[in-house]
C-alpha cells in the first residue's frame, strides 16, 4: 500500500507502518571478523554481484523520492570500498531532495583516513562499533582488528565536527560483560551515545553457541544501574535504540533487544543488502531484487520507485529469533548491512 500527500508517495506497509529510513550495505567486505558476525574464513561475493557505486546512489534517490527521509550506509566495513568519498559526496546532495539524516556504521578503522571527507560531504552522525576497551580483548573480538587505530578513528570523527557520535557494542556473556560501566564512562567522557546490543542470530559463525553467551539488554541495564539511575526518554534517532538518560551529561544509553524486547511493533525500516535485494527484515527472507529491476530497465526510476511500493505488501510483520535453534537466516550480518 502506499499513501500520496503533497505530491510525494508515502511507503506504508500492511500493518500501517511508516518507512522512513533505508541502510544500504555497499561492500560485504571489511577489515575486521567479528566473532558474532562473520566466520573466520570469509569468502566473499564476486565484484559483478554487487551493486555498483552508481546504482546505490540511483536507488538512494529513488527511495528519497518515496518518501525516505533517513539513509544510512553500512556493509561489511563501509570505508573499504573504493570510491566511498565519491558515492557520500553524491547522497549528500540528496538533502535537496528531502533527505534528512546520511548515517553511516563503521568499525572506525579507516576514520583517520575520512573522517573530514565525510564530514564535508554531510554526514553529522556516525556510529562506531566498540565492544571492548582492552586491546587483546579487542584482537580477539574482532579477531584482527587494532584498538588504537579505533580509537584514534573516534578522536579524528570528533576533530572533524561529527555532531553526534555513537558507539554500538555487543555484550557477550563470559567475553566482554565486565567491561559495561567502562564503556559507560568512557562515552560519558567524549559526550558521545552508546547502545548495547543483543547478538543476532544471522549466519553460521563457529566461534561460539549464541545462547550460551547470550547477555540480555536487562542485565545490561541492571549492570549499570548499579553505579547509575537510568531514566527512560523518548527520544530516538531513527532505529530500533531505546533511549535511557543519566542524571547528568550529554550520554544517551540506548538498548537493542530484538530477543527480550522486540521492536517490530514499530519498525519504520528496510535494508538493501550488498547483492542489491530489498530486505524487508533483518529477521525474515522476505525480499525484492532491486538489482534485478535496475539492470534489466536501466534508467527507468518509475519502474523501480513500483517495484518497491509494491514490496511493502510483503514486508513481515516481526522477525523471528530464536536462540535455542540454529540459524535459519543464512545470510551473514556483513552481507545484510550491520
Amino acid at each position: 500500500m502506499s499513501a500520496t500527500t503533497a505530491g510525494n508517495t508515502q511507503l506504508i506497509d500492511r500493518f500501517g507502518r511508516h518507512v522512513t529510513y533505508v541502510r544500504i550495505s555497499i561492500t560485504d567486505r571489511c577489515d575486521f571478523r567479528c566473532v558474532y558476525c562473520m566466520a573466520e574464513d570469509m569468502a566473499f561475493l564476486p565484484r559483478q554481484q554487487i551493486l555498483t557505486l552508481e546504482e546505490i546512489s540511483e536507488l538512494a534517490a529513488t527511495f528519497v523520492s518515496l518518501g525516505v527521509t533517513k539513509i544510512r550506509i553500512t556493509g561489511g566495513e563501509p570505508l573499504v570500498r573504493n570510491g566511498v568519498v565519491g558515492l557520500f559526496e553524491q547522497l549528500g546532495r540528496l538533502r535537496d531532495q528531502g533527505l534528512k539524516d546520511l548515517t553511516l556504521t563503521t568499525n572506525g578503522s579507516q576514520l583517520t583516513r575520512y573522517a573530514k571527507d565525510l564530514a564535508a560531504a554531510g554526514v553529522r552522525r556516525i556510529n562506531i562499533s566498540l565492544d571492548s576497551l582492552k586491546a587483546d580483548r579487542f584482537a580477539r573480538i574482532t579477531r584482527r582488528g587494532e584498538l588504537d587505530k579505533v580509537l584514534a578513528g573516534i578522536d579524528a570523527a570528533r576533530d572533524a565536527g561529527i555532531e553526534r557520535i555513537k558507539i554500538n557494542s555487543v555484550i557477550l556473556k563470559g567475553r566482554n560483560e565486565d567491561e559495561i560501566l567502562d564503556l559507560v564512562e568512557f562515552v560519558r567522557e567524549r559526550g558521545m551515545d552508546i547502545s548495547f546490543i543483543e547478538e543476532m542470530p544471522l549466519g553460521v559463525i563457529g566461534d561460539h553457541d549464541r545462547a550460551e553467551v547470550f547477555y540480555s539488554s536487562d542485565q545490561v541495564r541492571a549492570d549499570i544501574e548499579q553505579r547509575y539511575a537510568l531514566y527512560p526518554t523518548t527520544e530516538t534517532t531513527g532505529g530500533p535504540s531505546r533511549y535511557y538518560r543519566m542524571e547528568s551529561g550529554e550520554t544517551r544509553v540506548g538498548f537493542i533487544s530484538p530477543h527480550s524486547h522486540n521492536f517490530c511493533e514499530s519498525c519504520n525500516r528496510v535494508r538493501v543488502t550488498v547483492e542489491g535485494r530489498l530486505l524487508l527484515c533483518l529477521g525474515q527472507e522476505h525480499s525484492m531484487d532491486l538489482k534485478q529491476v535496475m539492470r534489466a530497465h536501466p534508467g527507468d526510476r518509475q519502474r523501480l520507485q513500483q517495484a518497491i511500493i509494491d514490496s511493502m505488501q510483503i514486508k513481515p510483520k516481526g522477525h523471528d529469533f530464536d536462540l535455542s535453534r540454529k540459524p535459519v537466516i543464512m545470510r551473514h550480518m556483513s552481507v545484510t548491512g550491520g
